[in-house]
């Protein structure tokens, strides 16, 4: 195996309803682990992985970044005005430029929307990673291009025209990972959250470490029956958790959190009890 290094980079941080993030969690239950605001909002992040190989820098995901009109950055929770994660990217001296590979685990702004270019009145946002390749699921892209009314609202029509346009999208099967990214890692896919979400799994000196995406968003909700209301399928979704879940451990794996604010990752482990948890937490890592 080669070695790979990985850091994780901080994009930019939203605020969104707690209830909605728990699902059908009570509030008396989900605020031990999430403190809300006076308008029942709770802290999220939208961390992104860097994984660095001998031959290419791969970035997965971008978070929300800085696209949003101020009426729309109100409205969505959107923390900060500029793109954090290009200037995160700017203090490990790297550049948009120097990405080789994006992969996205699937469309929706929180996950994608770093992508685009920070927003400028009277200006139409561009993409921000000019020397990319681009890689999507063929089911999350379909997904894109083709939402739910239950879910419009959570892709950028605008994006999905700049990646064709681009020539640079990839779009891939489960089985396509060594040949894109190369020799150990792998996708997995999960339909519980939004059809055809590819969960990546990077291989490390340490054991695998699974980019979790909208799976399990932060250490909280590696507790199987937690849930968020954002998912479409929640029952599939928790078989899917525990299916994955049970398969990591007896491998040593980790996760990777991108909506956790304190978590960046943890190591799983299974209690006496039966219930799913992870220690050994870290907020963060640099060239780990």
């Amino acid at each position: 195996m080669s070695e790979v290094k990985l850091t994780s980079l901080i994009g930019n941080s939203q605020k969104l309803d707690g209830g909605a993030m728990f699902g059908n969690a009570p509030k008396a239950l989900w605020q031990r682990w999430s403190k809300p605001d006076e308008y029942n909002r709770i802290d999220l992040a939208c961390r992104c992985l860097l994984v660095q190989t001998p031959t290419k820098n791969i970035l997965f995901e971008t978070g929300v970044g800085a696209f949003f009109a101020p009426d729309m950055k109100e409205r969505f929770g959107v923390v900060e005005s500029e793109h954090v994660l290009l200037d995160n990217l700017a203090a490990i001296n790297l550049e948009a430029s120097d990405i080789d590979v994006v992969v996205l685990s699937h469309l929706h702004f929180d996950h994608a929307g770093g992508l685009l270019t920070e927003w400028q009145e009277g200006v139409e946002p561009e993409l921000a990673f000019d020397r990319a390749t681009f890689v999507v699921g063929k089911t999350a892209w379909e997904r894109a291009l083709n939402p739910h009314m239950r879910d419009r609202a959570s892709f950028i029509p605008l994006l999905q025209k700049l990646l064709q346009e681009s020539g640079r999208l990839q779009l891939v099967d489960q089985s396509d990972a060594p040949n894109i990214l190369g020799a150990g890692f792998r996708f997995h896919v999960s339909n519980g959250h939004t059809p055809g979400m590819l969960l990546t799994e990077i291989p490390t000196t340490l054991g695998p470490v699974l980019f979790s995406a909208d799976l399990i968003p932060g250490a909280a909700w590696v507790h199987l029956p937690l849930t968020m209301g954002y998912d479409r399928y929640p029952e599939l979704l928790i078989e899917e958790k525990q299916h994955l879940l049970m398969d990591l451990i007896a491998r040593g794996g980790r996760l990777f959190f991108t909506h956790d604010p304190d978590v960046a990752m943890g190591t799983l482990y299974q209690n006496d009890k039966g219930r799913y948890g992870t220690n050994d937490n870290v907020p963060g890592f640099s060239a780990l």
